[in-house]
C-alpha cells in the first residue's frame, strides 16, 4: 500500500482488511461445491470399504451350528 508520505490511518487499514477478506470469501464460495462433492465421495468410499471388510471377516469367522433333536 502506498502512503505517499502520509501516516497510515485506521480507515486505510480497515479498507485493506476488507479487500483481503472479500477476496478470501469469494475463493471459499467458489471452492465449496467441489469440496462438498469430494467429501461425499470420500465418505462413500470409506463406508463401502468398511462394509466389504466386515462382510469378508464375517464369512471367514462364521461358525456352523448343528441342531440335534433328542
Amino acid at each position: 500500500m502506498r502512503t505517499n508520505g502520509r501516516p497510515i490511518t485506521r480507515s486505510d487499514l480497515e479498507e485493506a482488511f476488507q479487500r483481503v477478506v472479500g477476496e478470501g470469501e469469494k475463493t471459499v464460495t467458489a471452492a465449496a461445491p467441489s469440496a462438498l462433492v469430494a467429501a461425499v465421495a470420500g465418505a462413500l468410499v470409506v463406508v463401502t470399504l468398511a462394509y466389504l471388510a466386515g462382510k469378508r471377516r464375517g464369512r471367514r469367522k462364521s461358525s456352523v451350528v448343528e441342531i440335534r433333536r433328542l
